[in-house]
């Protein structure tokens, strides 16, 4: 027993150092090495009334090189007529900090593009990010949209912290590889943001996002896996989300996700990091796309 959880241990830190690598390195080598999507406009099919901002989750960022945490979506977003504003906040950090950090970025946005609202995409824990603005200025915000949101927590977030009272020692390196993933994304990306995965993890346990909910309660389901409210102080908010973890054996990242996928006790359905009915947020667009997380 106790050699089967040495062997999980390593593995999973193993998988957790290449995964982090394969997601950061590979695809930003790639794109430098290659063309950019041309955002140049052929179609109007994409055009929103107000700018469309994304915000990225744990272990994201805006840009490497020309490499975006969203891959080709801005672009192919942008030539279809959409206003798109990538966005950057701490990799790792907790849901207040990075919504104070998004809502300076809304605000300058809203300021250089005169638009009198946006519409607000958040991937992961950038789902909190986007909620912690339409909650602190629903008058700029015509719509919310949670990507793979734990809004009700994630159950990986309940296995780590478990980790820090009954093996600190594990659960401190797995926390201080999350803090040089981040410092190698600051200096990735040019930019100096704080960084602390411990905060992040308490964010995104169950009990974090039970407080997080009663301070933002916009769009929370009242009933177990059900749908929130859809309009809230004039922003409608709406979700979707998938399940599985191993689609493609050439992205190592599908091993990651397989791995961090042993931790779910409450639901068997899950993307590797957010359970599907943890993932519900207002109007439900569709619970179940096959992908896993990233």
């Amino acid at each position: 027993m106790a050699n089967r959880l040495v062997k999980w241990v390593l593995g999973g830190v193993s998988a957790a150092v290449l995964a982090g690598a394969a997601v950061l390195v590979v695809p930003a080598w790639l794109t430098l090495s290659g063309e950019p999507v041309s955002s140049a406009q052929i179609a109007d099919d994409a055009q929103t009334r107000y700018p469309i901002v994304l915000a990225h989750g744990v272990m994201g960022f805006g840009y490497v090189g020309k490499q975006s945490y969203w891959h080709d979506i801005p672009e192919t977003l942008r030539a279809h007529g959409a206003q798109v504003y990538v966005t950057q906040v701490s990799a790792f950090n907790n849901s207040d900090v990075r919504g104070e950090q998004l809502m300076t970025q809304v605000r300058q946005i809203m300021q250089a593009s005169g638009a009198k609202k946006v519409n607000l995409i958040g991937h992961s824990h950038g789902s909190q990010s986007v909620r912690y603005v339409a909650g602190t200025h629903p008058e700029w915000v015509a719509s919310v949209t949670t990507v793979s949101g734990p809004t009700m927590g994630s159950e990986v977030a309940d296995w780590l912290f478990g980790l820090t009272q009954t093996q600190p020692l594990l659960a401190d390196t797995l926390l201080g590889l999350g803090n040089k993933l981040g410092a190698l994304i600051n200096w990735m990306t040019g930019s100096n943001l704080p960084i602390d995965a411990s905060e992040a993890m308490k964010s995104l346990t169950q009990s974090g996002a039970e407080v997080f909910n009663r301070r933002f309660p916009a769009g929370v389901p009242e009933q177990a896996c059900g749908e929130g409210k859809h309009v809230v102080d004039g922003v409608h908010y709406y979700s979707w989300s998938s399940i599985g973890q191993f689609y493609r054996a050439l992205n190592l990242a599908d091993y990651l996700m397989s791995l961090s996928g042993k931790a779910f006790v409450r639901e068997a359905d899950n993307d590797g990091l957010v359970g599907r009915c943890s993932s519900h947020l207002g109007e439900v667009i569709r619970d179940d796309y096959p992908m896993n997380h990233f």
